[in-house]
């Protein structure tokens, strides 16, 4: 593109940005969130989908919506098949309720179209703008700790534990087993990276994430060519060196491409599968939008998100388009926070995202090569960045903190942004409902259905 053509599409000097800007930001967003590339037809393969085919689903659905969001939006939001929803998809509806994977397609292409009608109404931006600002900060919050807990994980920082649930990395018994050549290197690896990138950033280093994760991935080929890094696809660790062995062809989508099953589209069953996705695409979506643009600072003064049509509409054409193709439900990332982080102001950066999403069908090894624990750091300094408006809530309040604490501890400790939401949500209508003045217990009707929603969720879903 030109620079005027730039320039008349997506009004950079107006949003304080440049193309070299948004390509940075760009660039960083789609290495943060590459992984889905390889996470996401390996769990979707589980159903006996085709591992090539969803690849190429995975990658052409990523770029389609994301280039969606630049063209109806202008904001630097980036879509991709969601994690969660994949496992739900591929573990709860398909392996263990024993619907074929052509049914679950059904259901999240229908849910797409539902999802389309709500964005075509004022429905989905009224529950937007009826969120109030305690727990839009709260959603910033959270999604600030999901990312910095998802990074610590892809490092391996963070491991399972079966008396705390969670702990850090054994390195002492890492080192006595032998396991400290893969996943523990990737370990050391991932927390020199966060380092590097924290000093980068300090020193105001322009591209620092990308950096870091360039310096994290070069440190890790320089080791294993010196065999102090040994891959061990056992433990879920690769080779971090691109395998071109294969060409460039790009996989066949002939076995997912318009696979979808509506045989059983009338049941009841199959009603509440495309309801589940629905229910939780939505708030993760919502979730997701409201910490980014209240992050990079989209929101206006009264803590509306301008032209939020076009950024639902966006995720919910994705959302059946990728049904179409052959993978789980497509929303928005909130790994895209990275490219915000990087200076992304304007749709820009999600066409530079979308591009590279096109072309890693072509460059698959080299993308694919990029290991979790490279990307790692700039998830974990992403969090923290999201944790900057901290201070704009009175901690004293309690009417005000308790939901949005809740909601900011619900999403980590759930894995999940709608479960934070729902908490959030839940919290703030009980707490003014019981202890607020007359006139503040007169709430939105629109966040009083949403608190009745949650609750029948809970119970029905």
């Amino acid at each position: 593109m030109t620079g005027t053509l730039c320039e008349r599409l997506f009004h950079l000097k107006e949003k304080g940005t440049t193309v070299k800007t948004e390509c940075f930001a760009g660039i960083t967003t789609f290495v943060t969130m590459a992984y889905i590339l390889a996470v996401n037809p390996e769990m979707l393969s589980a159903t006996g989908m085709d591992k090539g085919a969803v690849f190429t689903a995975t990658a052409l659905a990523a770029c389609a919506a994301t280039l969606l969001m630049a063209l109806l939006s202008n904001y630097p939001f980036a879509l991709a098949p969601g994690m969660g929803l994949n496992a739900y998809f591929a573990y709860t509806v398909v392996i263990k309720q024993g619907y074929s994977w052509q049914m679950a397609l059904a259901a999240v292409f229908l849910e797409g179209i539902i999802f389309v009608l709500l964005s075509l109404t004022p429905v989905r931006e009224s529950i937007f703008n009826a969120i109030p600002r305690p727990l839009k900060l709260g959603v910033t919050w959270g999604i600030g700790l999901f990312i910095l807990f998802i990074g610590l994980q892809n490092a391996h920082l963070i491991v399972a534990d079966s008396s705390t649930m969670v702990a850090i990395y054994p390195f002492r018994d890492a080192i006595l087993s032998g396991e400290m050549r893969s996943v523990g290197v990737g370990a050391v690896l991932a927390f020199g990276g966060i380092l590097l990138t924290g000093i980068l950033l300090i020193r105001k280093v322009p591209g620092a994430l990308l950096i870091g994760i360039g310096g994290v991935w070069g440190a890790a080929i320089v080791l294993e060519l010196l065999g102090v890094y040994v891959p061990n696809p056992e433990l879920a660790m690769y080779s971090v060196l691109p395998d071109f062995s294969a060409g460039l062809a790009v996989p066949s989508l002939a076995p997912t491409l318009m696979k979808m099953d509506f045989s059983g589209v009338l049941t009841l069953n199959f009603l509440t599968v495309t309801l589940s996705f629905l229910f939780v695409d939505v708030f993760d979506t919502l979730g997701g939008v409201i910490g980014m643009a209240s992050q990079g600072k989209m929101l206006d003064e009264s803590g509306r998100l301008p032209g939020i049509r076009g950024v639902l509409l966006s995720d919910a054409l994705g959302t059946s388009i990728g049904a179409m193709l052959g993978t789980s439900t497509t929303t928005t990332f909130a790994e895209s926070a990275a490219g915000i982080a990087a200076g992304g102001k304007t749709g820009l950066t999600s066409v530079v995202t979308a591009a590279l999403f096109a072309l890693s069908l072509f460059l698959s090894p080299l993308f694919l090569a990029v290991p979790g624990f490279a990307t790692a750091p700039a998830l974990v300094i992403v969090g923290l960045m999201m944790l900057s408006s901290i201070r704009a809530l009175d901690p004293t309040d309690w009417r005000e903190s308790i939901p949005a604490y809740l909601t900011m501890a619900a999403m980590p400790f759930c894995y999940s942004i709608s479960e934070g939401i729902a908490a959030g949500v839940l919290a703030y209508v009980v707490i003014h409902l019981f202890t607020g003045k007359k006139e503040e217990k007169k709430l939105n009707p629109v966040l009083l259905v949403l608190a009745v929603v949650f609750v029948c969720k809970y119970i029905w879903l």
